[in-house]
């Protein structure tokens, strides 16, 4: 089957670069991102998300529960082809070795007044992920648009106010979420999702388990063949471990456990190792959601041209009959929509 989406890295790309404690702007993401998740990966320091509804000096933190703060002197600008940063040291630390993943939406949004609740929505249709921005959502049940025409298959939501993340994950189900910046199992509720799987064009939610009158950012991922995968697979605790068919030589993979307590990881196609950016197999460059650890070399994986492959037997990612979710987006399809097959490194 040929794809739609030839070339990933228009809609999703990842950047590595040198921070220097001053201002500078990073180019080479290929888009205008209106997502930034950053890193430091030499120090301890949290992990930084921006996005253009919220607004670029709007920052949330995925190793934490704490509220939104304004930051003026992180990310400055989002540009044409990257984004403008100031001294920060969690996203430009001095002679620090930093990475941002990138996403495109669709600019600072605009209201949606689709399901129970007004909304403001910045959506890609084409590579299935919308920004969501509601404001005091009381405590009742309540639904809202996402503007990506399908149903997504995973959703990441937080509170502006704090609390924990909470995700909804197609393959988990409405009646579970999993959070951050915890590293538990997934956790019965049939709350939080209503238990209700999302819709084509409504995610359903509970402000009182989402901590009421409380203002929430969605974030939505629709599954787009070639592009992204959510998915589900298991352990087998073997170095010569799971292969897990994506259907793209990944640029960006994030698994997390679900019957045991581990840590979220993350891997990319720029980082090798935890000193280097060769863009070569194992992937062992490892950073943790849910820690504000610096880049480690663990859980290696190798990236295929139609998916990735466990190389450890680590916990994380590999345990025998452990169950796993991963979150995947592609460099480029297995097949391009013209037919011609993508050859592996």
């Amino acid at each position: 089957m040929a794809w739609t989406i030839n070339n990933g890295k228009l809609y999703f790309n990842s950047v590595l670069y040198t921070g220097n404690a001053s201002t500078q702007s990073i180019t080479g993401v290929g888009f205008q991102p209106d997502f930034i998740w950053g890193k430091n990966r030499s120090s301890v320091t949290n992990h930084s998300l921006q996005d253009a509804v919220r607004g670029n000096t709007k920052v949330i933190k995925s190793s934490t529960s704490g509220a939104e703060t304004t930051i003026t002197n992180m990310v400055t600008s989002f540009d044409s082809d990257g984004f403008s940063l100031g001294a920060d040291s969690d996203m430009n630390g001095s002679s620090a070795n930093q990475v941002a993943w990138n996403w495109k939406a669709n600019g600072s949004g605009s209201l949606n007044e689709v399901g129970s609740i007004d909304s403001t929505v910045s959506a890609n249709t084409t590579s299935g992920f919308s920004i969501v921005t509601v404001a005091n959502v009381g405590s009742a049940n309540f639904t809202f648009g996402h503007g990506l025409g399908v149903a997504p298959s995973w959703v990441l939501a937080k509170s502006r106010d704090g609390g924990k993340w909470n995700n909804y994950f197609k393959s988990l189900g409405a009646g579970y979420t999993i959070q951050l910046p915890e590293t538990g199992a997934k956790i019965s509720n049939t709350a939080i999702w209503q238990n209700t799987n999302p819709t084509s064009s409504v995610v359903y939610s509970n402000g009182d388990q989402l901590d009421a009158n409380e203002s929430y950012v969605f974030y939505c991922f629709a599954e787009k063949q070639g592009y992204s995968k959510f998915g589900s697979y298991t352990g087998n605790g073997n170095a010569d471990g799971t292969f897990i068919y994506t259907g793209f030589s990944p640029a960006f993979v994030m698994v997390k456990r679900t019957d045991s307590a581990n840590s979220w990881n993350i891997k990319d196609n720029r980082r090798n190792n935890a000193s280097t950016s060769f863009n070569i197999n194992p992937r062992n460059a490892t950073l943790l959601p849910n820690d504000s650890a610096a880049d480690q070399d663990a859980n290696a994986l190798d990236f295929l041209s139609n998916g990735f492959k466990n190389r450890s037997t680590g916990n994380d990612v590999n345990n025998a009959s452990g169950s796993y979710i991963y979150m995947a987006f592609a460099e480029n399809p297995f097949t391009s929509s013209t037919g011609t097959p993508v050859t592996a490194r």
